[in-house]
Protein backbone atom coordinates (compact mmCIF):
# COMPACT_ATOMS: atom_id res chain seq x y z
CA UNK A 1 0.00 0.00 0.00
CA UNK A 2 1.68 3.40 -0.99
CA UNK A 3 1.97 6.07 1.52
CA UNK A 4 -0.72 9.06 1.22
CA UNK A 5 0.25 12.36 0.49
CA UNK A 6 1.79 14.76 2.85
CA UNK A 7 2.59 17.27 0.66
CA UNK A 8 1.20 16.83 -3.16
CA UNK A 9 2.58 16.85 -6.98
CA UNK A 10 0.82 19.98 -7.75
CA UNK A 11 2.21 21.96 -4.08
CA UNK A 12 5.54 20.51 -5.10
CA UNK A 13 5.57 21.78 -8.45
CA UNK A 14 4.41 25.07 -8.03
CA UNK A 15 7.14 25.74 -5.39
CA UNK A 16 9.63 24.20 -7.29
CA UNK A 17 8.62 26.83 -9.95
CA UNK A 18 8.88 29.87 -7.37
CA UNK A 19 12.49 28.50 -6.12
CA UNK A 20 13.64 28.45 -9.53
CA UNK A 21 12.69 32.14 -10.40
CA UNK A 22 14.22 33.26 -6.68
CA UNK A 23 17.40 31.52 -7.21
CA UNK A 24 17.78 33.48 -11.16
CA UNK A 25 16.76 36.65 -9.07
CA UNK A 26 19.16 36.10 -6.34
CA UNK A 27 22.14 34.73 -7.42
CA UNK A 28 24.64 37.32 -8.96
CA UNK A 29 25.10 37.39 -12.87
CA UNK A 30 27.90 35.31 -14.21
CA UNK A 31 28.72 31.62 -14.45
CA UNK A 32 26.28 28.87 -12.80
CA UNK A 33 26.36 25.87 -11.47
CA UNK A 34 24.34 23.81 -10.00
CA UNK A 35 25.21 21.00 -7.63
CA UNK A 36 23.02 18.05 -6.75
CA UNK A 37 23.38 15.77 -3.60
CA UNK A 38 22.43 12.02 -4.91
CA UNK A 39 20.77 9.87 -4.49
CA UNK A 40 17.83 11.83 -3.16
CA UNK A 41 17.60 14.97 -4.58
CA UNK A 42 17.93 13.68 -8.47
CA UNK A 43 14.15 14.35 -8.97
CA UNK A 44 13.97 17.45 -6.99
CA UNK A 45 16.88 19.01 -9.08
CA UNK A 46 15.78 17.66 -12.78
CA UNK A 47 13.06 19.65 -12.18
CA UNK A 48 14.61 22.76 -10.39
CA UNK A 49 16.98 23.25 -13.35
CA UNK A 50 14.25 23.54 -16.11
CA UNK A 51 12.46 26.36 -13.55
CA UNK A 52 15.77 28.40 -13.61
CA UNK A 53 15.38 31.01 -16.87
CA UNK A 54 18.98 31.27 -17.19
CA UNK A 55 22.14 30.17 -18.22
CA UNK A 56 23.53 27.08 -15.70
CA UNK A 57 25.67 23.80 -15.78
CA UNK A 58 24.62 20.77 -13.61
CA UNK A 59 26.89 18.45 -11.50
CA UNK A 60 25.94 15.75 -9.00
CA UNK A 61 27.88 13.98 -6.41
CA UNK A 62 27.53 11.35 -3.67
CA UNK A 63 27.82 11.28 -0.02
CA UNK A 64 27.31 8.75 2.52
CA UNK A 65 26.17 8.89 6.10
CA UNK A 66 23.82 7.05 6.34
CA UNK A 67 24.26 3.59 5.19
CA UNK A 68 20.60 1.83 5.61
CA UNK A 69 20.61 2.84 9.30
CA UNK A 70 17.67 5.24 10.56
CA UNK A 71 20.15 7.37 11.98
CA UNK A 72 23.21 9.63 10.61
CA UNK A 73 26.10 8.24 11.94
CA UNK A 74 27.51 11.59 11.80
CA UNK A 75 30.24 10.58 9.93
CA UNK A 76 30.30 12.05 5.97
CA UNK A 77 31.70 10.71 3.19
CA UNK A 78 31.74 11.84 -0.30
CA UNK A 79 31.63 8.58 -2.29
CA UNK A 80 31.27 10.34 -5.66
CA UNK A 81 33.24 13.78 -6.34
CA UNK A 82 31.92 16.40 -8.97
CA UNK A 83 33.41 16.34 -12.53
CA UNK A 84 33.35 20.18 -12.81
CA UNK A 85 35.41 22.53 -11.50
CA UNK A 86 33.48 24.99 -9.01
CA UNK A 87 36.03 27.76 -8.41
CA UNK A 88 34.99 30.94 -9.89
CA UNK A 89 31.80 29.64 -10.54
CA UNK A 90 28.42 30.86 -8.49
CA UNK A 91 27.18 27.56 -6.90
CA UNK A 92 23.86 26.21 -5.90
CA UNK A 93 23.77 23.45 -3.98
CA UNK A 94 20.75 21.07 -3.87
CA UNK A 95 19.95 19.00 -1.02
CA UNK A 96 16.83 16.84 -1.02
CA UNK A 97 16.23 17.42 3.29
CA UNK A 98 18.02 18.90 5.25
CA UNK A 99 17.91 17.35 8.72
CA UNK A 100 20.46 17.64 11.22
CA UNK A 101 22.70 19.71 8.95
CA UNK A 102 25.68 17.99 9.24
CA UNK A 103 26.19 16.33 5.99
CA UNK A 104 25.49 20.17 5.08
CA UNK A 105 27.99 21.51 7.50
CA UNK A 106 30.75 19.13 5.78
CA UNK A 107 29.44 19.90 2.22
CA UNK A 108 29.93 23.94 2.56
CA UNK A 109 33.52 23.28 4.19
CA UNK A 110 34.30 20.88 1.27
CA UNK A 111 32.97 23.86 -1.53
CA UNK A 112 34.32 26.84 0.55
CA UNK A 113 37.71 25.24 0.22
CA UNK A 114 36.92 25.45 -3.61
CA UNK A 115 36.65 29.19 -3.39
CA UNK A 116 33.62 29.83 -5.47
CA UNK A 117 32.44 32.49 -6.39
CA UNK A 118 29.57 32.19 -4.31
CA UNK A 119 27.49 28.94 -2.28
CA UNK A 120 24.09 29.15 -1.97
CA UNK A 121 21.91 26.01 -0.60
CA UNK A 122 18.71 25.27 -1.80
CA UNK A 123 17.10 22.34 0.03
CA UNK A 124 13.31 20.99 -0.94
CA UNK A 125 12.87 20.32 2.49
CA UNK A 126 14.07 21.41 5.94
CA UNK A 127 13.88 19.93 9.59
CA UNK A 128 14.82 22.86 11.93
CA UNK A 129 13.61 20.69 14.99
CA UNK A 130 16.13 18.53 14.26
CA UNK A 131 19.36 20.61 13.60
CA UNK A 132 22.42 19.68 15.53
CA UNK A 133 24.43 22.59 13.81
CA UNK A 134 23.50 25.86 12.13
CA UNK A 135 23.76 26.04 8.56
CA UNK A 136 22.38 28.56 6.25
CA UNK A 137 20.06 27.20 4.19
CA UNK A 138 18.93 29.78 1.62
CA UNK A 139 16.26 28.54 -0.47
CA UNK A 140 13.95 26.07 1.15
CA UNK A 141 10.57 23.83 -0.49
CA UNK A 142 8.94 23.48 2.85
CA UNK A 143 9.78 23.31 6.90
CA UNK A 144 8.57 19.33 7.53
CA UNK A 145 7.54 17.77 10.89
CA UNK A 146 10.13 15.17 12.67
CA UNK A 147 8.91 12.40 10.71
CA UNK A 148 10.41 10.23 8.60
CA UNK A 149 9.29 11.11 4.94
CA UNK A 150 9.45 9.28 1.11
CA UNK A 151 8.88 10.36 -2.03
CA UNK A 152 9.91 12.91 -4.64
CA UNK A 153 13.15 11.04 -4.66
CA UNK A 154 13.44 10.39 -0.61
CA UNK A 155 13.93 6.79 0.18
CA UNK A 156 13.41 4.40 2.55
CA UNK A 157 15.79 1.72 1.60
CA UNK A 158 15.51 2.60 -1.69
CA UNK A 159 11.60 2.27 -1.78
CA UNK A 160 9.40 5.21 -2.63
CA UNK A 161 11.29 7.28 -4.66
CA UNK A 162 8.88 7.35 -7.40
CA UNK A 163 6.17 8.94 -5.70
CA UNK A 164 5.26 11.81 -7.40
CA UNK A 165 4.18 13.98 -3.90
CA UNK A 166 5.80 13.65 -0.01
CA UNK A 167 4.56 11.12 1.94
CA UNK A 168 4.81 9.95 6.12
CA UNK A 169 6.77 6.82 5.88
CA UNK A 170 3.61 4.43 6.40
CA UNK A 171 3.78 2.47 10.18
CA UNK A 172 3.80 -1.03 7.88
CA UNK A 173 7.05 0.34 6.29
CA UNK A 174 9.42 1.04 9.18
CA UNK A 175 11.14 -1.93 9.34
CA UNK A 176 12.52 -2.41 5.93
CA UNK A 177 16.05 -1.09 6.79
CA UNK A 178 15.17 2.90 6.38
CA UNK A 179 17.28 5.86 6.07
CA UNK A 180 16.46 9.40 7.80
CA UNK A 181 16.86 12.24 5.22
Amino acid sequence: MLPSPLISAEAIATRVAAMGQEIARTVPAGDLTVVGVLRGAFIFMADLVRAIPREHRCDFLAVRSYGDATISSGVVQITSDLLLPVEGQHLVLVEDIVDTGLTLKYLLDVFTARRPASLRVCALLSKPSRRRVVVPVDFVGFEVPDEFLVGYGLDAAQRFRHLPYIARLPADAASVGTRLG
